[in-house]
């Protein structure tokens, strides 16, 4: 892998006495589709909040596109872009108006909004919907808005928090193609899901967490050739390595950081 996009070096999350995160590091490079597992409480939310800047980790480090994000957090911001998995967007807001809003908050050109931002929105399947509010957006046209917004600033790092939830099959393959395309053009995708079977489809490399440690890197293929052949004889599969390394989905966490 060339030099990486986004380092994690002993990130670590504590809330009161327990730890959400501990431990955390990773090494994700450009060009590169990551998902990002694990079973609720296990951590990923809170590592992605990490990530993004909304929560201030307990110990470790990031750095992202060779930007210290402690340092420099609003340099890195400019870089970085986060869906998170519950897509609120401004009702009263048209879509032309959010990208609009959006140029407006990261200082970019008045035409890139105008340009590339209705590009996106074309791209997402929203041509034609620019100007009605949002408001009026299903859930899935809402995500898809967001990823538009997103992918208007042309980020570095792009964060995305089950992705395919709310998502009609239209809307997942169009999803899935587009974030195979943001990684082949040199970014790197980190995509925290519940949908195994989209990792095995689109990501190149697989970070599983497991009460909140990182437990398994690597490709699909690398892990499940560890495990045995199933009862029947038949090749292990991503569920059956999803289960041996995380057990039990009853972690407990935090309201809002698992």
């Amino acid at each position: 892998m060339s030099a990486p996009l986004l380092e994690l070096d002993g990130l670590a999350r504590r809330f009161g006495a327990r730890w959400a995160v501990q431990g955390l590091s990773a090494r994700l490079g450009a060009g590169e589709v990551v998902g990002f597992l694990g079973p609720n409480g296990a951590g990923k939310t809170t590592s992605i909040k990490m990530i993004a800047g909304l929560l201030v980790p307990t110990a470790g480090r990031i750095v992202l596109d060779d930007i210290d994000v402690a340092k420099h957090p609003e340099e890195a911001k400019r870089r970085l872009a986060y869906i998170p998995d519950r897509p609120y967007v401004p009702e009263r807001l048209s879509a032309r108006e959010l990208l609009g809003y959006i140029a407006g908050l990261y200082g970019l050109d008045d035409g890139v909004a105008g340009e590339r931002g209705m590009h996106e929105l074309a791209r997402f399947g929203l041509k034609g919907r620019e100007d009605d509010l949002l408001g009026t957006y299903s859930h899935g046209m809402r995500q898809r808005v967001l990823l538009a917004a997103a992918l208007m600033r042309a980020p570095r790092v792009l964060l995305v928090d089950e992705p395919m939830v709310g998502l009609d099959p239209q809307g997942m393959r169009l999803v899935k193609r587009v974030l195979r395309e943001v990684a082949d053009g040199g970014a790197v995708v980190l995509m925290s899901t519940h949908t195994l079977d989209v990792v095995e489809e689109v990501c190149d490399r697989v970070l599983v967490m497991g009460q909140g440690r990182l437990v398994a890197d690597g490709t699909v293929a690398e892990l499940t050739a560890r495990l045995p052949p199933t009862a029947d004889g038949g090749a292990p599969t991503l569920e059956d390595l999803f289960i041996l390394l995380t057990g039990s989905s009853d972690e407990v966490s935090d309201p809002g950081a698992v």
